[in-house]
């Protein structure tokens, strides 16, 4: 028979599915159709009484009563014909023999509980190791493989069934509290409902009573998807304990539309008392437990009014976040995302909305974010550097089995209004807490990781070179020969790559080396290092280009490289451990130029 239960659940409406249960006080034996030794795991026929067997039943084998020895076994689980069941009975002793390997093990003190099918466990037992037979009856038995029984060891024996295949199995008793209904495997043709009684689902509540209940069937079920629309629940009050936020009541007016032409909601973020709403096309706020009243000249007059979300006013300008949420960072008063659609990195502030990629970067993020390779932009402010964090992701690319990350990461810097530097490294999410600035990597096992910390060009587990690249471009109208270069900041900056506007370039330069002998004085005349005079670092520029048609001399016969302009990268070793400690600054770079005789 079917039992009648208590659901034990809090505040919910839901209908609540259960197994049904039932008492199995006499039942024809069911047959186990597997050898279960040393395990917990039991097969049975494929009978109607199967469907009787849940957690908490107890196990009898009636063919070998004593194949279970002390304890009761009891089902934890049953999945369809396999049955999985308890194994409660312990039991240590000692040994009484030399530590060698063998079959056979002997008790100093007998130990009638010890029975067959029981697991062994201790020094010198290999796992898997039971007892297949009872030589003399608590004293000396025998394993199904070898082990290493040392003298006076202690050894556990863990109770395992014992079941041959064609014993008979009764299972008898019902499950308890604990095991419902988690604990049941779902059996559609048994399954039934059972609709809580108590009023609202609260303890000790009212019960309705049983009877009739009017209800109404939709005959044509539709779902609709409203993603340009906001709904909020109840109450929720920690001081007076009302938790009202799991209730979404269809008899008041709980939600509130933005315009669906500007695309899904993206993102909410709440400031003061605004509800600042990021659309694909747009960006919108609106007043939160108060409205506005609009006069004909179009100023407002804030009222309060007993509303949760107010009138929505959108921002000027048609820009939204697209479907990059994740590329949203705030700092105070300023927000920064992108509008993927538009090409634009944008800045939402006290004076509206800015398009900060226009600093100097209008034609980078234009093709970057028109991109379809794009996959993320993820967004970040890094509250230590006092810098907004944009990393543009796109898919890996492996050629050859080497694995290549495709992504660029910029900063921007709001006191030079620009975009100051670009980073070698891609995270997954970042944030900042207490003016420290933390990333996750997920392609590092998800770990967290605290930047700028520790050694100088070092994100998450790499350290990288850092590296500046500028433009020389003195007399921009006029041909120039650039002679030499030099430089004003710390030891260790090298001269990457020089190259002019008409294709010259040069050899790279290495770092200043400091010399102490004459031997090496001498030396340091011919090396290809920068050279320090009164703390400035300085160095001839040796001509690496291959011949052109028409050429007579050129490469290293010539001086310098020739062009209106060069571009300069001096670049720094951040995996010495001398600069991983020590801040290398770069404060200046010129260089010598002549004009050309052509």
């Amino acid at each position: 028979m079917a039992a009648t239960l208590e659901l034990k659940y809090f505040n919910t409406f839901w209908l609540k599915k259960i197994k049904s249960i039932t008492n199995i006080e006499s039942v024809t034996p069911i047959v186990a159709t597997n050898t279960a030794v040393n395990t917990a795991s039991i097969d049975i026929t494929d009978t109607t009484d199967k469907l009787k067997i849940g957690p908490g039943q107890t196990v009898t084998n009636l063919t070998n009563t004593t194949s279970f020895a002390t304890g009761i076994v009891t089902v934890i689980s049953r999945n369809n014909l396999n049955v999985i069941v308890s194994t409660p009975a312990l039991s240590t002793t000692s040994s009484d023999q030399t530590a060698a390997a063998s079959t056979t093990l002997t008790l100093i003190t007998s130990n009638t509980d010890i029975k067959v099918g029981m697991s062994i466990t201790g020094t010198g037992v290999t796992a898997g190791t039971y007892i297949t037979a009872v030589v003399s009856v608590g004293t000396i038995f025998t394993l199904n493989q070898s082990a290493t029984i040392g003298a006076t060891e202690t050894y556990t024996y863990t109770q395992s069934i014992n079941i041959t295949a064609s014993d008979n199995l009764t299972f008898t008793g019902k499950a308890g509290l604990a095991d419902i209904p988690q604990g049941f495997v779902s059996d559609n043709a048994t399954d039934w409902y059972e609709e809580e009684a108590r009023i609202r689902g609260g303890y000790n509540n009212t019960t309705v009573d049983f009877g009739v209940k009017a209800y109404l069937v939709e005959e044509n079920p539709n779902q609709q998807h409203r993603i340009a629309a906001l709904i909020y629940s109840g109450l929720y009050n920690s001081r007076t304990g009302v938790n009202n936020t799991n209730q979404f009541s269809v008899g008041t007016d709980i939600t509130k539309s933005a315009d669906p032409a500007n695309g899904s909601i993206q993102r909410l973020y709440s400031e003061d008392s605004n509800l600042i709403i990021f659309q694909e096309n747009k960006v919108s706020r609106a007043l939160i437990d108060k409205d506005a009243i609009y006069s004909a000249e179009g100023a407002a007059a804030i009222t309060s009014m007993p509303m949760v979300i107010g009138q929505i006013i959108p921002y000027a300008g048609e820009y939204g976040i697209s479907t990059n949420p994740e590329s949203f960072a705030v700092q105070g008063y300023r927000k920064y995302f992108t509008d993927r659609s538009r090409g634009a990195v944008l800045r939402l502030s006290r004076d509206g909305i800015t398009e900060i990629s226009s600093y100097g970067m209008h034609d980078f993020f234009r093709d970057q974010l028109s991109d379809i390779n794009l996959i993320r932009a993820v967004g970040a402010w890094d509250n230590h550097t006092k810098n907004y964090i944009i990393s543009l992701q796109k898919p890996d690319t492996v050629v050859d089995g080497v694995t290549t990350q495709n992504f660029k990461t910029l900063s921007f810097d709001e006191d030079v209004k620009g975009w100051t530097t670009f980073i070698d490294w891609q995270p997954s999410y970042g944030f900042s807490l207490n003016n420290l600035f933390y990333t996750f990597s997920i392609g590092i096992n998800g770990a967290l990781y605290q930047q700028h910390k520790g050694s100088y060009g070092k994100f998450d587990t790499t350290t990288f070179d850092s590296s500046v690249e500028i433009v020389l471009n003195s007399s921009p109208s006029v041909v120039k020969v650039f002679k030499t270069i030099n430089y004003e900041g710390a030891t260790g900056w090298e001269l990457q790559s020089m190259v002019g506007s008409s294709g010259d370039v040069t050899l790279p330069i290495g770092v200043y080396q400091p010399q102490t002998t004459l031997a090496g004085l001498e030396g340091a005349l011919f090396s290809n290092n920068f050279k320090k005079r009164e703390n400035k670092y300085f160095a001839n520029l040796i001509n690496n280009s291959a011949s052109t048609a028409g050429e007579i001399i050129f490469g290293n016969s010539m001086t310098g490289i020739k062009g209106f302009f060069s571009t300069v990268k001096m670049k720094i070793n951040n995996s010495l451990p001398e600069h991983q400690t020590t801040k290398k600054e770069l404060f200046s770079i010129s260089a010598e130029v002549v004009e050309s005789s052509y």
